[in-house]
């Protein structure tokens, strides 16, 4: 592997996805034990998502995981990938990381995101309708003043114990949310969801227009995505089948399925739509041998210029997911047990 990869900070994303038959609970239960393991092969960081009334996802209350994982941890750094702030008040919120930052200090990063229920249903009972997304800007200011105490939307109001305390802020965007991440001089989390070029078009333009914060004095980019590791190329690809599956499942029949075992779903017979979706959901990953998956990852950091990379993939077989965790640290040598002592991209000092 290239000699930069080994300095670009890798960590996990765990969305705690169920598998058919088994109780959510297990899924729960293993993004713990996942992130005990994350820790002990020397990744920086451990973020849970948010997902809401979604039958594969078990993952609906990201901080009350995010303590769960601080607490069978000791050094990894803990987080949420994200807490969708237009979901939420961000008060609550700011209440919710207080806590956390006071009980784990120097641990807990704040990662948000713009995303509102997946569902018409959701929505209404979350209380946000679809155009929630569009006062973001205005609601990531708040949050973030209620931990330097300079929020004016509710004057005299304060969010205890979040006050005083500074808790590492990112913002999880595909397009437009970059140039809302460079206004507020935050790191940027950034999947290629939409593609590469549209990708790499809007990293361009959140260093272009980047402005340094209390948060961050210049840019900081982690670029997420897949990477399914194993002995042989072929192995490697068939982890993808099972989220890919899943992926095209909701795009075909509009609900996010637990995961399946590959060897059924390859012998699935599918419609022409449902194919279409699935060979389009098994693009765009990195997959292979570990010596191959290093180098496309080591390619895909030069191309991005990332700081960091969090690899999150997801597949039925877990023992099988955490052999291709395991093999990927060991492919770009990453420190054993380092926690949130492993290097920085270019020896910078980063979040």
């Amino acid at each position: 592997m290239t000699s930069a990869t080994p300095a670009t900070r890798l960590s996990v994303l765990d969305r705690s996805r169920t598998r058919r038959g088994e109780q959510p609970a297990q899924a729960l239960r293993d993004t713990v034990a996942f992130a005990r393991e994350a820790e002990r092969l020397g990744y920086h960081r451990f973020w849970v998502s948010e997902h809401h009334g979604v039958p594969g996802v078990a993952g609906s209350a990201p901080t009350v995981l995010a303590a769960a994982v601080a607490s069978a941890t000791t050094r990894i750094r803990v987080g949420t990938g994200g807490v969708m702030l237009p979901n939420h008040q961000p008060m609550v919120v700011a209440e919710q990381f207080g806590v956390l930052a006071s009980l784990f200090p120097g641990r807990i990063d704040m990662g948000l995101g713009r995303s509102v229920g997946f569902t018409d249903g959701v929505r209404r009972a979350l209380g946000r309708e679809k155009d929630a997304a569009e006062d973001f800007g205005a609601q990531l200011a708040e949050l973030l003043g209620y931990f330097d105490g300079s929020q004016q939307a509710h004057r005299g109001v304060h969010a205890r114990p979040a006050e005083g305390l500074h808790v590492p802020a990112f913002v999880l965007a595909t397009g437009t949310g970059a140039d809302l991440a460079a206004d507020a001089g935050l790191p940027l989390v950034i999947a290629a969801a939409r593609g590469e070029d549209r990708m790499l078009a809007a990293i361009d333009r959140y260093r272009s227009r980047f402005r340094p914060s209390g948060q961050a004095a210049e840019p900081y980019v982690v670029v997420s995505g897949t990477v399914a590791v194993a002995e042989t190329e072929e192995r490697a690809r068939e982890l993808l089948v099972p989220e890919a599956w899943a992926g095209a499942y909701s795009r075909t029949h509009g609900e996010f399925p637990p995961l399946a075992p590959a060897p059924e779903i390859l012998a699935r017979t599918m419609s022409a739509r449902e194919r279409a979706a699935f060979e389009q959901s098994l693009k765009g990953h990195i997959a292979g041998t570990p010596e191959q998956a290093a180098a496309e990852l080591a390619a895909l950091v030069t191309r991005t210029g990332a700081d960091e990379f969090l690899v999150a993939t997801s597949t039925y077989d877990r023992t099988a997911l955490f052999d291709s965790y395991r093999l990927l640290a060991e492919a770009v040598g990453q420190p054993r047990g380092q926690g949130a002592g492993v290097r920085t991209f270019a020896g910078s000092a980063k979040p």
